[in-house]
């Protein structure tokens, strides 16, 4: 079981802990925002892939790339691939969701920031190997609207049908474009999508009252649905969201007891946890966490411990 820090219980689900993880990919710089994280990752034919976001504070790049690497052991990375900013129409890239299709091609869905705005909208680029994607050939799938902002989808091939969660952004009030939810979406073509409601809701009162973001969904051996998601409860929490656990269905989950069941040990971020089935049993978690000075930076481990 999984014991909070309120006292409160949940099922046996791999959660980060900070004695056995390691540094996958150190911060591009020291101090608040300079950010290696918002991983997404994929286990295909024994080797791990990993697509991640670089960033750097406000007024010095943002989010000014996505990078493409590979390992085999889960831990140590080659770099394959790097997309630039510059290369969309974009004022910062944010999460990226990396998938495989059915077919054994590849996809990327790239959050982009609207400049001079706070709309989000999602582009995906497709290639035949996971270091060939071309940004010249980015097509919309997610745009957005004039209310609400759309970034860091999750998307899962499930039985013969593409699943996504996806972030949106209120932006009806000016000074609280910060809120979240989580919408869930459904698609043949993983392509062309059809919203089905609200997957996660902000709670008042709450740790995760601000807003909320899915960051991973997961079908557990038991054939029980359980989702990490990203949570924070005031505007001041901007950035530095904790990761919560909720437990349901592809369509609706509820969170899992009244208190954020994994935060950094430096009091900051812990978010974008990216689980990864293993082929043995067990799991390899992605996350990015908050080091002592504020910067991000993008950690692994295995649970169950091996």
């Amino acid at each position: 079981m999984v014991t909070y820090e309120t006292g409160q219980t949940a099922p046996d689900i791999p959660l980060p802990t900070q004695d056995r993880a390691v540094t996958v990919v150190a911060p591009p710089g020291d101090g608040p925002g300079y950010w290696a994280g918002a991983p997404s990752a994929v286990l295909a034919d024994g080797v791990f892939y990993l697509a991640y976001r670089l960033r750097r504070p406000v007024g010095h790049g943002r989010g000014y790339a996505v990078m493409i690497a590979s390992s085999v052991d889960g831990e140590q990375f080659t770099p394959l691939q790097r997309i630039n900013r510059d290369d969309f129409p974009a004022e910062s890239l944010e999460r990226p969701a990396l998938v495989r299709t059915p077919d054994g091609r590849w996809r990327l869905y790239v959050s982009c920031a609207t400049p001079g705005s706070p709309h989000w909208w999602v582009d995906v680029l497709e290639a035949d190997t996971p270091d060939g994607f071309d940004p010249a050939t980015r097509r919309t799938v997610l745009p957005g609207d004039r209310a609400t902002a759309v970034k860091d989808p999750v998307v899962v091939w499930h039985d013969g049908q593409w699943h996504l969660w996806a972030s949106c952004h209120l932006l009806d009030d000016p000074a609280a474009t910060d809120r979240m939810d989580s919408r869930y979406a459904t698609s043949p073509d993983g392509m062309s999508w059809t919203w089905r409601g609200t997957a996660l809701a902000p709670r008042a009162g709450a740790w995760d009252a601000r807003g909320v973001r899915i960051a991973s969904v997961v079908v557990g051996s038991d054939g029980g649905t359980f989702a990490y998601y990203d949570g924070r409860a005031n505007a001041a929490e901007n950035w530095s969201e904790r990761t919560g656990l909720a437990v349901g269905t592809f369509e609706r989950f509820e969170p899992v007891g009244d208190g954020p069941a994994a935060v950094s040990p430096h009091g900051g971020a812990l978010r974008y946890v990216s689980a990864v089935a293993l082929p043995g049993g067990g799991y390899r978690l992605y996350y990015e966490q908050a080091r002592a000075d504020g910067s991000h930076e993008l950690r692994t481990e295995v649970y169950p411990p091996r």
